[in-house]
């Protein structure tokens, strides 16, 4: 559990002693593919660290279409918000593949920070950038052409998890038309065209289920 601590940002500056304090506050969870970890409105008791697999935080359109705020991969925290502040989840979040997390109860996270108080300070700034981003989102759906807001959030993708090759950047995840087309706010027909014409254009290939951004620069001037 110590090693599974030290690879998380937000325990990163802690030793292995103080490591050992946290430890009996710290569950794990299994959660299959799809399976729901919590639902908007429920009440916030843990706050998630994502040790495997990928989360994705989603909430309803008025419509009843589902748009995804974010993805949460491995060592990053989740519920963060609710759970600080007392309040319900504000957002759905779902395993996007078989996912492993650890949880820490409420009251048990509160102990936590009341003993290490620099950890507030961590928690504070990941969910300020993170609510930064989840606005950039909500305002490129409610301004940006399709096209542009597919290739931000591919470029956004391979800044969080690419991984360089020979063909380009890998976007080390799988991600359906449905989930893009869920992502930018739009149909997964529209998702299906924009990302043949992306292909067409040079700038993207898939391999493997997964896509690789061939050209980075082209790519960029389209989402910018």
């Amino acid at each position: 559990m110590i090693q599974d601590l030290k690879e998380v940002d937000l325990f990163r500056n802690l030793d292995e002693e103080e490591l050992k304090e946290i430890i009996p506050y710290v569950k794990k969870q299994q959660f299959a593919k799809k399976e729901m970890i919590f639902a908007e409105g429920e009440p916030s008791n843990y706050l998630y660290i994502v040790k495997s697999g990928k989360v994705k935080i989603t909430k309803l359109s008025q419509e009843g279409k589902e748009i995804i705020l974010e993805l949460i991969s491995p060592n990053e925290i989740f519920g963060g918000v609710a759970v600080l502040r007392g309040f319900p989840y504000p957002a759905n979040a779902v395993a996007m593949e078989d996912t492993e997390v650890l949880k820490i109860e409420r009251n048990a996270l509160m102990r936590i920070l009341d003993r290490f108080p620099s950890l507030m300070y961590c928690i504070a700034m990941n969910i300020g950038e993170r609510m930064r981003g989840s606005h950039e989102m909500l305002k490129n759906i409610a301004l940006e052409r399709v096209e542009a807001r597919i290739a931000s959030l591919l470029l956004k993708l391979s800044d969080k998890m690419g991984k360089e090759t020979e063909e380009g950047i890998l976007i080390d995840m799988r991600l359906t038309k449905q989930d893009i087309a869920d992502m930018v706010g739009t149909t997964v027909e529209t998702s299906i065209r924009t990302m043949s014409k992306l292909k067409k254009m040079g700038l993207i290939k898939e391999k493997g289920g997964q896509i690789v951004i061939t050209n980075p620069p082209g790519l960029s001037d389209i989402g910018s």
